[in-house]
Order: C-alpha cells, then sequence, then structure tokens
C-alpha cells in the first residue's frame, strides 16, 4: 500500500472537511466528485490502493459507500436530507483502477419514502456494482 498517498488523503479530508454535503469526511477522504444532470447525481473518483481489499481490488465496503452516497446526495440535491432505511448491493466485477462513475437516480420520488437505485462504471462503461435502496425524507433542520 501507497502510505504515502493514504496518509496524504487522509490529511487532506481533515483539513478540508465540513460537515456538508460534497464536503464531509468521507466524500473528501475517498476523492469523490459530484455533478448533477437530469435529475441524476453521478460521483467520480479514481480508486486508490490504500481502498482495496486483501486480493487487490476495490473493496466492497467502498463500493457499497460511493453507491449509497450518490443515492443521498441526489435525494438531498432534488427533495432535503433523507435517510437510507434499506439497501442492496449487488456486485458484478472486480475493478483495480481507472476512473469509477456512479449515478444515482430515482426509481420513485414520493413525498415521505422515495426509491433510487445507483449503478457503478469502470472507465470502460462495463457495470461494477448496482443498489437499489429505500430512503425516508427527514424533516429540515431550522
Amino acid at each position: 500500500m501507497d502510505e504515502r498517498a493514504a496518509a496524504s488523503a487522509f490529511n487532506l479530508a481533515i483539513e478540508t472537511q465540513k460537515p456538508e454535503f460534497e464536503q464531509f469526511f468521507l466524500a473528501r477522504f475517498l476523492g469523490l466528485e459530484f455533478d448533477y444532470t437530469d435529475e441524476r447525481c453521478v460521483v467520480t473518483f479514481e480508486p486508490k490502493d490504500f481502498m482495496f481489499n486483501p486480493q487487490g481490488s476495490l473493496h466492497g465496503g467502498i463500493i457499497a459507500t460511493v453507491l449509497d452516497i450518490s443515492m443521498g446526495h441526489l435525494l438531498n440535491h432534488l427533495q432535503g436530507p433523507g435517510t437510507t432505511l434499506e439497501m442492496k448491493t449487488q456486485y458484478v466485477k472486480a475493478v483495480r483502477h481507472g476512473k469509477i462513475r456512479c449515478c444515482g437516480e430515482f426509481v420513485r420520488r414520493g413525498r415521505g419514502i422515495s426509491f433510487l437505485k445507483s449503478t457503478m462504471t469502470d472507465e470502460e462503461g462495463a457495470t461494477v456494482a448496482f443498489a437499489t435502496s429505500t430512503w425516508m425524507q427527514l424533516k429540515k433542520s431550522a
């Protein structure tokens, strides 16, 4: 593992994180970039070896985290904050390098409960993993 890259990513996250969407610690640590288009949240990042499992590919927990983030950020962007009630993640193939793209979108938007899905693809456009989830809208804080 490139310990310098891991420490650098950690220190950058500590220095630049804010308790808000797109800027929170994990988003900064993983180097996530966000774009909102056509009622979708697209999250991109470059996997680093400190994100890998012992087999040398992107860890499933990192994959699930980014899928969840893409859906949660979309919900917040279009309707306000929410919380994941349940999420099912399916892993399709290992990924070891190249820019990763994760696209969150609504399956059904509700006033209180919404259903979302997200698909993660590799640099060639092949599906790495996908998830479906149920979200509950939270009351906006004053």
